[in-house]
């Protein structure tokens, strides 16, 4: 059918100004859903299939986008920090702001040998640093059982032995107790406030426990930070990601658990990792 009706050139056009009202990326989002369609890249999507006819499944996936389901929870995977990631609504979809995270851990010690990783979701902070310190070890630790079943995949898909993964709720008593120290604690917990107007996209379809802790977004901080400083090895760094406007809120939290505070921000200038140390 080249050149025709019903080629995925024209169903590309059209369904990214169907979805100009859901997406901020109609374009983007109408070229991945069709790749993933054709069991192909974007790439060759572009170079080789545009006079093709539609794939009969396409219609389908727009339809998910159109009523606001991301992108990732559609195919199923999400790039980070240059992996990619098996996601499912059991686990909150890893963001580009998050690699901030990441970023600052490799260079306040890259010389870790033992990283825990607190609600690691689909394990992607703590796989994205194991990535690059293949000589250390982590531990990704969640209370949700079918997220730490997503994160034990996404290890073994990205060929990273040096994870393991725990049922544990920070909430609980003596969950330290058998965990040991680190070199480095990661955390990414639940900080958005119970009020707060999110996208359709987020609301609807991402984990609410992984997203909202409390009128203020603080609960989380409140009960975690101050049990961090016990597992932390001499020399070791904890770092949480934050809301944005929540860096001197939480600052205030981890100094009165002891720690000194450094604030790391994203590329969009916005308050995003605050690096925790024993004063």
């Amino acid at each position: 059918m080249r050149g025709g009706l019903g080629t995925v050139a024209l169903a590309l056009r059209d369904a990214a100004a169907r979805l100009a009202a859901t997406s901020e990326t109609p374009r983007l989002d109408a070229e991945v859903l069709m790749a993933y369609a054709l069991t192909a890249t974007r790439s060759e999507l572009l170079v080789r299939h545009m006079d093709e006819a539609i794939p009969g499944d396409f219609a389908a996936l727009l339809d998910r986008r159109l009523a606001h389901e991301p992108i990732a929870y559609i195919t199923g995977m999400q790039e980070f920090y240059g992996l990619e990631f098996q996601v499912t609504r059991d686990v909150l979809i890893p963001r580009s702001d998050s690699e901030v995270l990441v970023e600052a851990a490799l260079a306040a010690r890259p010389d870790a040998r033992r990283v825990l990783d607190c609600g690691t979701g689909s394990g992607a902070l703590l796989l994205a640093v194991l990535s690059h310190l293949p000589a250390a070890r982590g531990i990704g630790m969640d209370r949700s059982q079918a997220a730490l079943e997503i994160a034990s995949a996404n290890a073994a898909a990205l060929g990273i032995a040096g994870a393991t993964f725990v049922e544990s709720d920070w909430s609980a008593p003596d969950w330290t107790a058998d965990l040991g120290t680190f070199d480095l604690i990661l955390a990414n917990p639940p900080y958005v406030e119970e009020s707060a107007d999110l996208a359709a996209s987020v609301r609807d379809h991402e984990p609410a426990g992984a997203l909202f802790a409390g009128p203020e977004g603080l609960d989380a901080y409140r009960v975690l930070v101050p049990q961090l400083p016990g597992l932390l090895a001499p020399g070791g760094i904890a770092l949480c990601e934050i809301g944005a406007t929540q860096a001197d809120a939480v600052t205030e939290i981890a100094t009165r658990a002891g720690f000194s505070v450094k604030l790391h921000r994203d590329l969009e200038e916005r308050p995003r990792v605050l690096q925790l140390r024993i004063r």
